[in-house]
């Protein structure tokens, strides 16, 4: 993610939740990046059998309902796709050049989201994904 985060948002309780909970199910990092060029030079640096899988969040990118973004996420991990990189991009939004180097543009839907915010919206979906994909009865709210 690319900005400034202090850690004492009012988000802030309800991003470490849904990380912990994410953890159960994968390994999770939530690096801030300074800027996009920060950002790749980190995505290099990574070393694993596939490169990282780039998710850009953008408006004009591509929006799922909770069940397709399960399964979207369940292929990526039975693809054997060891990392995916969600980045949530700068207040004015992710150059074109930046765009055409993701793997995939997703929308949180058409209204514009504080970061802090699209944070613990984007962490969550994650972790409703994880709980689909499991069986668990999170997403049903049984």
């Amino acid at each position: 993610m690319i900005g400034k985060d202090s850690g004492k948002s009012d988000f802030s309780v309800a991003l470490r939740t849904y990380l912990k909970r994410i953890g159960g199910h994968a390994t999770v990092e939530m690096p801030i990046f300074s800027s996009a060029e920060a950002l790749f030079q980190s995505r290099q640096r990574q070393r694993a059998r596939t490169a990282p899988y780039l998710v850009l969040l953008d408006s004009r990118g591509r929006q799922f309902s909770s069940e397709q973004f399960a399964e979207w996420l369940g292929k990526q991990r039975d693809q054997g796709q060891q990392a995916i990189i969600f980045a949530i991009g700068p207040a004015d939004g992710w150059s074109d050049e930046v765009r055409k180097q993701a793997n995939l543009l997703l929308s949180l839907g058409p209204m514009t989201l504080p970061h802090e915010l699209a944070r613990v919206v984007l962490s969550e979906q994650i972790y409703r994904a994880f709980t689909i994909l499991s069986g668990h009865p999170y997403h049903t709210g049984h």
